[in-house]
């Protein structure tokens, strides 16, 4: 995402661009075609609205700059309530035949092993950076990359969901149409079938790593097994949780855990069990997944698996405008920086572009207003973030400098987030106009 954004941020601003992509000739555990911008966990760019949730707000900003994923996005967009959801594959076919037909951009199908010495370079490696590359910026950067592990949902053939059992339903009924309203496929569980689905989830077998490993879990996208383990109701109130929903198979009874699927292309025809990333066997996870109502035939079009995600220390390495501060004529952007989710590193590549591009052409760009959610994420990830203990970031308003005059607590947090809204796209246009002249 952040490398494919990157390159049309500056292409797009009369740069000459190389697109280096090692796949498909070198293949990544997660990765399964050569296409730019593929996705390889959910289909879900999560909430659009940009008033009260800071990464709708992104989405917002990044439209407002031309941005190349979300006009694609919502090229190419699904019903899934009060989020952006898109079919991945048509996303990555969009993406991919944008850039390739490019007149600015050109592509080198070859594997990157070294740092450059020489040029403007941005390096976007998302979450699988090749072991050569990855050693070539450890070497560079004389410590080990921090790292984390990062799971996979699977996805189940429509047509396999016994639908006497499962029924359409957006929890609380949210969208704005019929087809937003019915979004998700949902399928009740009674506190017997829960608590028998924990215990096969406890028991099942996972995919063990090895002696000596010290990669933590992202808090954002933790295997489900993981999240069983903290607690038997973890779940329940978790991607699991019952609320918001009525089964119209049986309107009078309460479900005490309901497991949600979204739509996962535009034909309908895929479904991925949200919140259900895990590092279970495959044989595991069939036979786990099968034990929920309505998928006890269901048939898999992917199943789930775990890899490790490396990112740097970008608070100690990187400068304001994203460069290694030993070698400032590289740029790190996507995951890699120490942001998570698809959205933020589209973002941070957005931004790698115009910077990269203006050290070419006039060599001066103005700050990134912190005050804009670009801002307050660019800004937590090279100094405003704790360098001891940085972790993968999900863009969210706790990241955003405090407000005057708004008081605090569940009643004036809409009001709140409305006016980090507000004073984010007013701060977010100015900039944007001061580098369109």
């Amino acid at each position: 995402m952040a490398g494919s954004e990157a390159a049309w941020q500056a292409a797009e601003r009369g740069i000459k661009v190389v697109l280096h992509e090692m796949r498909p000739k070198v293949e990544t555990f997660a990765h399964q075609t050569g296409k730019m911008g593929e996705m390889v966990c959910s289909n879900s760019f999560r909430s659009d609205d940009h008033e009260q949730n800071a990464v709708g707000l992104l989405h917002w900003e990044m439209l407002q700059a031309g941005g190349l994923i979300m006009q694609q996005a919502y090229k190419h967009r699904l019903p899934a309530g009060g989020a952006l959801a898109v079919d991945r594959e048509a996303f990555s076919q969009g993406v991919h035949d944008t850039l390739m037909g490019h007149d600015n951009i050109s592509v080198s199908l070859e594997e990157i092993t070294e740092l450059p010495d020489q040029g403007q370079w941005i390096i976007a490696t998302g979450p699988l950076t090749s072991d050569a590359l990855g050693q070539a910026i450890a070497k560079e950067t004389g410590a080990d990359a921090l790292a984390f592990f990062d799971a996979i949902a699977p996805i189940v053939y429509a047509e396999s969901i016994n639908m006497d059992v499962a029924w359409r339903q957006s929890r609380y009924d949210k969208g704005e149409t019929e087809e937003e309203q019915k979004a998700y496929l949902n399928c009740p569980m009674t506190k017997e079938q829960y608590e028998a689905f924990i215990d096969a989830l406890l028991a099942a077998d996972k995919t063990e790593f090895h002696e000596g490993e010290t990669a933590k879990y992202f808090d954002g996208c933790l295997p489900i097994e993981v999240m069983a383990e903290r607690g038997r109701e973890t779940l329940r109130h978790g991607p699991m949780k019952p609320v918001g929903l009525t089964n119209p198979h049986n309107p009078d009874e309460k479900a005490y855990a309901v497991v949600q699927l979204r739509r996962d292309n535009a034909l309908g025809t895929l479904y991925n069990i949200v919140g259900f990333q895990t590092k279970m066997k495959y044989g595991a996870q069939t036979a786990v997944f099968k034990t929920i109502p309505g998928l006890e035939d269901a048939s898999f079009a992917r199943l789930g698996g775990i890899h490790r995600n490396t990112f740097l220390n970008s608070p100690t390495l990187l400068d304001a405008q994203m460069r290694l501060k030993s070698r400032p004529n590289i740029r790190f952007a996507g995951q890699i920086t120490g942001v998570e989710g698809y959205v933020e590193s589209a973002a941070m590549g957005l931004l790698a572009g115009r910077f990269a591009t203006a050290d070419i052409v006039s060599g001066t760009i103005p700050d990134v207003p912190q005050d804009s959610a670009h801002g307050a994420l660019i800004h937590h990830i090279t100094g405003g973030a704790e360098a001891k203990t940085f972790q993968p970031m999900n863009v969210n308003f706790g990241l955003f400098r405090p407000l005057e005059g708004i008081r605090g607590g569940r009643r004036g947090r809409k009001d709140r987030y409305k006016a980090y809204s507000d004073r984010a796209k007013t701060v977010w246009q100015d900039w944007l106009s001061v580098q369109n002249g």
